[in-house]
C-alpha cells in the first residue's frame, strides 16, 4: 500500500500534462504534421479536457492518501 502513492501520483501527473498537450492542440497551439492522426482538433480537445480532470482527480485521491 506504500507504493501506491507515488504510482498513483506519477500517473496523475502524466495523464495531466498529456491532457494538457491535446487541449493545446485542440486550440491550435500545437501543430502537427500532415500526416499526423491529431488533425480532427475539436474532439482531441475534448478528450484531452476529459484526461486533465481525471489526471487532477487522480493527484488529488493520491494526496490524500496516507503516507
Amino acid at each position: 500500500m506504500r507504493r501506491a502513492r507515488p504510482v498513483l501520483l506519477s500517473i496523475g501527473v502524466l495523464m495531466a500534462l498529456m491532457g494538457m498537450l491535446w487541449i493545446g492542440q485542440g486550440l491550435g497551439y500545437v501543430h502537427w504534421p500532415q500526416s499526423s492522426f491529431m488533425l480532427d482538433q475539436r474532439p482531441w480537445a475534448d478528450r484531452g479536457a476529459a484526461l486533465a480532470v481525471a489526471g487532477l482527480l487522480l493527484v488529488l485521491v493520491a494526496r490524500r492518501m496516507r503516507r
